[in-house]
């Protein structure tokens, strides 16, 4: 896939699962679970012990179904190694445009974080293929998200932090073009006790919502 492929894949999917495991195998193993979910987008933070390795697995193994991004990339020097691994995308927690170049210099999608009005605006000017909103529950959450667009409604925002069950409909109709989901749906407990289904029905349970919420704007739309 192009950048401009896995942009469009991602919002096409909308949920963007945060893995933070303690274990390679466990990052893998969610990989899966959210894929036999209808999830086929995972971000791997570079937390994860020996990141590069499980993004490198998850890439050649599962690399025709899943869709494998490395987060939480602080350096240019990290972005490079992340794609060298396999990631089709970059997300950052903070905005360093360093990162946002490297990453388009190699042809690959950059999601750098952003929260007040500059950071994002800075963020959008620099070529950033979406701006990740964080942590966007300590501004307020979907209501934020709905006041930053206000003002920027051609910036594409992917708000992270205070995404669950409950929320995920606000942010769609917010106007997030997805949603970053951490321990909400990858859930590291369930997965440490070998319930990897819970993983799966959650992904479900989450698409579902999403699929839900959009298909009730565009009936608003049309309406």
């Amino acid at each position: 896939m192009n950048r401009e492929q896995v942009v469009r894949r991602i919002e096409e999917i909308g949920i963007v699962p945060v893995v933070r495991a303690p274990s390679g195998e466990l990052a893998v193993r969610a990989a899966r679970a959210l894929r036999a979910g209808g999830i086929e987008v995972i971000e791997i933070t570079m937390t994860v012990p020996d990141a590069l390795s499980v993004m490198h697995e998850i890439a050649s193994r599962m690399g025709r179904h899943v869709l494998v991004g490395a987060g939480t990339v602080l350096t240019a020097d990290a972005a490079r190694g992340c794609i060298e691994a396999g990631a089709e995308f970059i997300v950052s927690p903070g905005l360093n445009l360093e990162v946002i170049r490297a990453a388009h210099d190699l042809g690959k999608a950059v999601f750098p974080g952003g929260l007040t009005p500059t950071e994002v605006i800075t963020a959008w000017n620099a070529g950033a293929d979406a701006v990740k909103v964080f942590p966007c529950s300590a501004m307020g959450g979907a209501k934020y998200l709905r006041a930053l667009r206000a003002p920027l409604p051609d910036v594409k925002m992917l708000p992270t932090g205070g995404v669950n069950l409950t929320t995920a409909r606000d942010f769609i109709e917010a106007g997030a073009v997805a949603l970053g989901v951490g321990g909400e749906l990858v859930d590291a407990a369930a997965l440490a006790a070998g319930k990897d289904e819970v993983l799966t029905e959650r992904a479900r349970e989450f698409m579902s919502v999403v699929s839900a919420a959009r298909a009730d704007l565009k009936g608003g739309a049309r309406a």
